[in-house]
């Protein structure tokens, strides 16, 4: 495929190249026979540009740049994509330390603790979602440490490899599209290794959350109460508010780590999705944070939409026997679950970005968006990494 667009710089030659690639992206894992090498099922085997200014060293970068966002972004597509039974936590830790090898990059390192060192270290959120499956939880720790960092930046991923519902189960319908709960974590695990593949000076440290949230002999009920990492008790109203929960213990050990700021990214609630739609996502958390947010994803060309987190509708949280309770209010949902991880961050800088309905498209294609996995907030992430290193 050549592509001859009126490019004038740099900045829309960096464009064309990004929209190819991404315009580019099909999904054919598994499909077999003619419906495998149809050419439907074929991305081109080349995208050329066709530019004046092709040639220069300032072309040359910001198409190199174009191609790792592009390769991060549609690399969390895939993982989105991915079927439950292929993708469960322990199969997702080996995907990143895949990742890792593969990018060739310095400075990366993963860790993984699997079900015994989750529950040795306290992370009962993890443990507790997770015990419900045969396959067990998964915390994963992705660390890019360049010599002598600007800035140090922590993102927490949601990584639920399939959303059941647990005991408090979805219906059926609801579930058609659960494989993309772990969106989150995908798009974490992408934006780490393309700041090391593109050599940013900011140590960024990227914490997936995995788990797969089934209903057994073994789940958590309904008013159990669990023990966050250090310390906090949570009365689990409803195992299907369960993406809080690995969170907490993420977003826990992340500012154990004393980061500059840190971000967490979810497909968190469905009123995310009665609030702004479907590709629209939601930003909440410290003003200067997630106005840092929504500037990098106007940059990006992502859409993310500022909203509060009202001290009043934190009183619904309280719970008679715990700390906290694991829902509150319904309306308001959105931002009863930003003002539930807000109790996990303490003093540190924080934003919380809610991507439950743009992670997934289950409708027609549209611009350089696919249908399934859509590998939404790697740009907004990744911009706003590099927005730190320019400070």
């Amino acid at each position: 495929v050549a592509v001859a667009l009126p490019v004038e710089d740099d900045a829309q030659l960096a464009a064309v190249a990004e929209g190819a690639l991404l315009g580019t992206y099909t999904f054919a894992r598994y499909r077999t026979g003619e419906a495998a090498t149809s050419a439907g099922s074929r991305p081109p085997a080349t995208v050329e540009i066709l530019a004046a200014n092709a040639r220069s060293a300032a072309a040359k970068a910001a198409v190199e740049r174009a191609t790792v966002v592009a390769a991060a972004v549609n690399a969390t597509r895939d993982l989105v994509n991915a079927a439950p039974n292929d993708l469960y936590p322990a199969a997702f830790a080996d995907v990143a330390k895949q990742a890792v090898k593969d990018s060739g990059a310095k400075g990366l390192k993963v860790t993984v603790l699997d079900d015994k060192a989750l529950a040795a270290g306290g992370y009962g959120g993890l443990v507790g979602v997770g015990q419900g499956s045969a396959r067990g939880p998964r915390l994963v720790k992705v660390a890019y440490t360049p010599s002598r960092p600007a800035a140090k930046v922590a993102l927490v991923g949601k990584g639920i490899t399939f959303d059941s519902g647990g005991i408090s189960i979805k219906p059926a319908k609801g579930m058609e599209a659960m494989k993309s709960d772990m969106a989150g974590a995908a798009a974490v695990l992408q934006t780490v290794v393309a700041a090391a593949r593109l050599g940013l000076p900011v140590a960024v440290t990227g914490w997936l959350c995995l788990a797969e949230n089934m209903p057994s002999g073994t789940a958590q009920r309904p008013s159990d109460v669990i023990t966050i990492r250090g310390g906090k008790t949570v009365e689990v109203l409803n195992t299907d508010a369960e993406g809080r929960l690995v969170m907490a213990d993420g977003l826990v050990a992340a500012v154990e780590e004393k980061p500059d700021v840190v971000l967490d990214v979810a497909t968190l609630t469905g009123a995310q999705m009665v609030a702004l739609g479907n590709r629209v996502s939601a930003v909440m958390g410290a003003d200067d944070v997630r106005a840092e947010v929504v500037a990098a994803a106007d940059a990006a060309g992502e859409q993310f939409w500022p909203m509060p987190l009202p001290e009043e509708l934190g009183a619904s949280l309280k719970s008679k026997v715990a700390d906290l309770a694991n829902i509150g209010d319904r309306f308001g949902g959105m931002l009863v679950a930003g003002l539930f991880l807000q109790e996990f961050v303490g003093e540190t800088p924080w934003a919380h970005l809610d991507i439950a309905g743009p992670a997934f498209n289950e409708g027609s294609a549209h611009g350089y968006t696919p249908v399934g996995g859509t590998g939404v907030a790697v740009r907004t992430l990744l911009g706003l990494v590099e927005g730190r290193a320019r400070r």
